[in-house]
């Protein structure tokens, strides 16, 4: 019989709630601002707490935006998921799988660009920027599962799903998708997977 899990105490509840809270703030504020015209003491301000508070829940602003894009990042790829399962073939599969990431990128422009940026060249070490790539990981291994039904072995889909997450991330960070629309960045990432997919 398993065991329930203990309730939190009171520290861990009020730790959970500050946390919640700098996530919800830095969230209305990056989507509404952008993040480089955000500052700490603004987030800090808007959450109720002190800014050496909020340093201990993410020591950056580039971090503070990891722990907001994470989230969406997260959920994106549960709809991605879904809507993949829909889908006929792996390419529709994959694309279906990968739209909701791309739309969730393209929210506010610079903040994607920046995430991009963040996970890219980031600090590994740090906990906003480990859950980043864990989210890459799950992209990869979903998109891996996809690609198995074209008859891979596990080592060529997984190989080939790191391939795709690079066309995914270099298509949604290119200076000449600035301007793009969602559909139109969709568009040039199935036109990449599909000329790389093996016939």
């Amino acid at each position: 019989m398993p065991v329930a899990p203990e309730p939190l105490g009171r520290r861990e509840r009020n730790k959970q709630a500050k946390l919640e809270r700098i996530t919800a703030v830095a969230s209305a504020l990056f989507a509404e601002h952008g993040v480089d015209e955000v500052t700490t003491q603004q987030i800090a301000d808007a959450a109720d707490i002190g800014t050496g508070t909020l340093f201990l829940y993410a020591k950056t602003k580039g971090e503070l935006l990891l722990l907001v894009q994470n989230a969406h990042y997260a959920t994106a790829l549960e709809r991605g998921c879904a809507a993949a399962a829909e889908e006929p073939t792996a390419l529709d599969a994959v694309v279906a799988l990968l739209t909701p990431v791309v739309a969730c990128n393209r929210v506010q422009v610079d903040n994607g660009r920046t995430y991009l940026r963040e996970m890219v060249f980031g600090d590994p070490a740090e906990p906003r920027h480990a859950e980043a790539l864990a989210i890459v990981g799950q992209t990869e291994d979903a998109t891996a599962g996809l690609l198995q039904h074209l008859r891979l072995d596990e080592a060529g889909a997984a190989t080939l799903a790191r391939v795709i997450s690079a066309i995914l991330f270099l298509t949604m960070a290119s200076s000449e998708h600035v301007d793009s629309s969602v559909e139109q960045i969709v568009d040039a990432i199935r036109t990449q997977i599909s000329a790389i997919l093996p016939r």
